[in-house]
């Protein structure tokens, strides 16, 4: 027996989204009033295409006329369309997380997964690591990251940043994979007296699932695979304000959440 329409609950909120037409017309009202016929003409739709589907938009509650006459969203059909990004980045990006989960992320912070909705999703170790160079290259206010390890070749490029003025704060996972060679280096930049100067504050996570890096006009963020280890070859970098609020309160989060940093809770070196 074929699907029906549904016509309550959820479900048939769900039915009135479905339509290509549809997301594109609540997409252009959500930038601006539009009369029928302007909304046909630049989606290159017909009007009785235009004014069949309007009329379900319009029969869900997520779409009224103002006094002008215009198509609007309603205030509930303008807050249905702010959640519409998530399922887009989600749905982009399906084949990522068929293999990938979102680790440890409270609900808050996958509710909010379209702030990801222009990120773009690099992949490969060497790009990754030079993405990361960039980042702190370019800072100079801040340096915040969270996580599961570090890589030796960029403790210098940091300090570099430091000696600039630039604040470093990070949140290291206690389980992390130690490279040999790490408190040698650390010392030859000095990063003991960056500590005392108030210029790197740090704590400590005993793991961390989820990883980000941003400074004050980009940031990236790194997913587990389904073992719950962050996954090195594919991660989302971006400059949108939204996404790097994102990044911000997830940081703040883990922050408050983290112990102070004891270096004898690190695993050894190898």
């Amino acid at each position: 027996m074929p699907d029906q329409e549904p016509n309550q609950g959820v479900g048939s909120l769900f039915f009135e989204l479905a339509g290509d037409l549809r997301l594109a017309m609540l997409s252009k009202l959500e930038q601006k009033p539009y009369r029928l016929s302007q909304l046909a003409s630049e989606l290159d739709a017909t009007m009785q295409e235009a004014h069949r589907n309007m009329t379900r938009l319009v029969g869900s509650g997520l779409v009224a006329k103002d006094k002008e006459a215009e198509l609007v969203l309603t205030a509930y059909g303008r807050t249905i369309v702010t959640m519409i990004p998530s399922y887009e980045f989600l749905y982009r990006n399906k084949d990522f997380f068929m293999d990938h989960s979102l680790g440890d992320l409270p609900p808050k912070f996958i509710q909010r997964m379209g702030a990801f909705q222009r990120c773009e999703a690099v992949r490969g170790v060497m790009a990754i690591l030079q993405r990361w160079k960039n980042l702190y290259l370019e800072s100079d206010k801040f340096i915040k990251e969270i996580m599961a390890q570090v890589p030796l070749d960029v403790i210098e490029t940091v300090s570099g940043r430091i000696d600039k003025g630039v604040k470093f704060s990070y949140i290291f996972a206690s389980n992390a994979v130690i490279p040999k060679g790490r408190t040698q280096l650390l010392q030859k930049v000095g990063w003991r007296n960056f500590i005392s100067k108030g210029m790197v504050e740090r704590r400590l996570l005993p793991e961390v699932r989820v990883m980000t890096i941003f400074n004050e006009n980009q940031g990236c963020v790194i997913f587990p695979d389904m073992k719950g280890e962050p996954d090195l070859n594919v991660m989302f970098h971006g400059q949108d304000p939204e996404f790097l609020e994102w990044c911000s309160d997830l940081f703040s989060y883990q922050w408050e959440k983290a112990e102070p940093f004891d270096e004898s809770k690190l695993m050894r070196e190898i």
